[in-house]
């Protein structure tokens, strides 16, 4: 073999092993990521939801690296394990919290912090609707949740007209009593938990935030309005497919609202829509900052929020700072969702009480400027007509895998759509579901 062809073999080595090297490594950056999703979300829906291990298996995580952990639930400890090639994460359940990523070094204080949280019993106050109306829509429940048209999974749904249940369908295994994920519908609580704190003169959506490490630099003009209606100017990637922003948040950071609060500013704030889930536990922590402890904030959440909307017992997860993820993990029923969808039809108000600031909702449904009539505070809007076959005047609640509340004002409309319902192959054809509930009506 001549010299030559020994050094272009060498060099072809030296290459493929650099390659082989830079793989390994990036995989390595990836790794909190794939055990993190599998462990969690397994976790919560074993734990929280009551879900099968299989099936949760077999729907939830049978996509891309998640699909190969191999997972170990302990029902005695209430943790779940996901292991993957050489790296493993843990999820475990607190009752009353739900489920949490362990990360970092303060495992077991953290695990001692929490105190127990009362049960709460309340009355659902929905009542069933028009007879005629329910016939007419059975039709629909039937082909959605059996999954005969619409496209995507569904677990549970829920329509009201006129603030009454006129359709109600579950998946096998799913119940009126399950609690199920809300993804980003979460975003939206958080709305109205910052609205509450307005109306109670606890913070000031349009004042700076006064963030310490933010007053040397453009971030010190940033507002709550700013980061609820995602114009932050922040940096941020929520790419879901790759080793984004909030793929590291969620997976892999212990304090997420800090982990966004260090992102630098690449825009004036207030020109500039860009979606971010950071933005969302970023304001969750600044609301947490408003309390002494985290038992007065998680106390003020449920009388303040959830007591009003007859939300029992709900699940809103934390990191390990001990700070609800407002963005993604919110687990309550498909007529929790419903109620608290009413509460905006109604202007904020339950059975006559107000709940919300007057004029919030008008805040809410107001678009972003840089939107392009997308995007209001926390709530998607039908202003661009993404829905062509629905008002206008429609906005919605919406979670990453077809979680939905569509709130419509001019129909008088509630459909709550919980579900599986991944892009870009299973999406429900949500239009054609609010389209054809309509012309039933």
């Amino acid at each position: 073999m001549t010299s030559s062809r020994k050094k272009i073999i060498g060099i072809v080595c030296a290459a493929l092993a650099a390659v082989l090297l830079g793989g390994c490594i990036y995989l390595n950056t990836l790794m909190p990521i794939i055990t993190g999703y599998a462990a969690k979300n397994l976790a919560s829906a074993v734990f929280v939801s009551g879900r099968n291990q299989a099936d949760v298996e077999a729907l939830d995580l049978n996509f891309s690296f998640i699909k190969f952990n191999k997972n170990k639930v302990d029902f005695e400890k209430k943790t779940v394990t996901s292991r993957f090639l050489w790296a493993k994460a843990t999820a475990v359940y607190r009752e009353g919290y739900g489920v949490t990523l362990l990360r970092g070094k303060d495992k077991e204080a953290f695990l001692e912090a929490a105190y127990p949280l009362p049960r709460d019993h309340y009355q659902d106050y929905l009542e069933p609707g028009d007879s005629v109306i329910r016939a007419r829509l059975e039709p629909i429940a039937e082909a959605l949740v059996d999954r005969r048209s619409y496209n995507g999974h569904p677990f549970a749904f829920v329509v009201l007209h006129e603030g009454k249940v006129v359709a109600e369908r579950y998946d096998s295994g799913i119940t009126a009593q399950t609690q199920l994920l809300s993804w980003s519908m979460a975003k939206s609580f958080t709305n109205a938990l910052v609205g509450i704190m307005v109306g109670d003169s606890l913070i000031n959506i349009h004042a700076p935030m006064a963030i310490p490490q933010w007053q040397e630099d453009g971030r010190k003009k940033i507002t709550l309005n700013d980061l609820m209606q995602m114009q932050s100017g922040l940096r941020w990637n929520e790419n879901y497919g790759n080793r984004s922003d909030v793929n590291l948040m969620l997976h892999r950071e212990t304090d997420m609202g800090l982990y966004a609060l260090s992102m630098p500013l690449e825009n004036e704030p207030g020109t500039y829509w860009y979606y971010s889930s950071g933005s969302t536990n970023l304001v969750m922590r600044y609301l947490r900052g408003k309390f002494p402890s985290d038992k007065a904030f998680l106390s003020y959440i449920r009388e303040r929020l959830f007591a009003p909307l007859a939300i029992a017992n709900p699940h809103f997860e934390p990191d390990m700072s001990g700070t609800p993820v407002g963005s993604s993990y919110l687990y309550v029923t498909a007529r929790d969702y419903a109620r608290f969808g009413q509460m905006y039809l109604d202007d904020g108000c339950i059975a006559g009480e107000r709940i919300l600031p007057e004029g919030w909702v008008d805040y809410t449904v107001t678009p972003a400027s840089a939107s392009e009539g997308k995007y209001g505070s926390y709530f998607w809007l039908n202003r661009c007509r993404e829905c062509p076959d629905v008002p206008e005047d429609m906005y919605s609640c919406r979670g990453h895998d077809g979680q939905e509340i569509y709130i419509v004002p001019s129909k008088k409309l509630v459909v709550v759509i919980l579900g599986y319902s991944p892009k870009p192959d299973r999406v429900i054809d949500f239009n054609a579901v609010l389209k054809d509930i309509i012309e039933r009506l």
